[in-house]
């Protein structure tokens, strides 16, 4: 791994170079489709919003190699704020260079500098090698189910 890799909050100019990543991400993710207008929207609203979330990027030099999301919500069983990591990706001409590990390593000590008590992630259950990569980072299954229901496409996306 090259020593000018580093990983840093995601800035405005980050944006285009992050919605690509999602397009990648969301290439191999069963339950989604790229939609590149999406993306940017709501990766515009949490990048002006840091209560939402920090978004880092994986960067060499003035290039994106990777993007993690970690948005803040509140437990009730925890007690307090927890994260849940999201879009979690290494560019696919990246990988195999343990950029990923890198990626989520800062993102936790980030996580845990911050205060939070626990980081909650979801992966496709078909992506085995995403899967094994998390439980080798000491992430552990869960009892709980993922369920979803997609509610009427709001006028815009913005807080209450």
């Amino acid at each position: 791994m090259s020593e000018s890799v580093r990983v840093e909050p995601a800035r405005p100019e980050d944006l285009s170079a992050m919605a690509d990543l999602l397009s990648e991400l969301f290439t191999l993710e069963s339950d989604f489709v790229p939609d590149r207008d999406r993306q940017l929207a709501g990766l515009a609203l949490i990048l002006d919003t840091p209560a939402l979330g920090q978004l880092f990027v994986l960067r060499e030099g003035q290039g994106i190699l990777g993007m993690a999301n970690a948005l803040i919500t509140v437990s009730t069983a925890r007690g307090g704020r927890v994260l849940l990591l999201e879009d979690v990706i290494v560019s696919g001409t990246a990988r195999g260079r343990g950029l990923g590990r890198l990626l989520v390593e800062e993102v936790l000590a980030w996580a845990a500098q911050q205060g939070f008590s626990r980081v909650t992630l979801l992966a496709d259950k078909d992506n085995r090698p995403a899967l094994d990569f998390y439980r080798h980072l000491g992430f552990q299954s869960s009892a709980m189910v993922v369920l979803r229901k997609t509610l009427e496409e709001p006028g815009s996306l913005s807080l209450l």
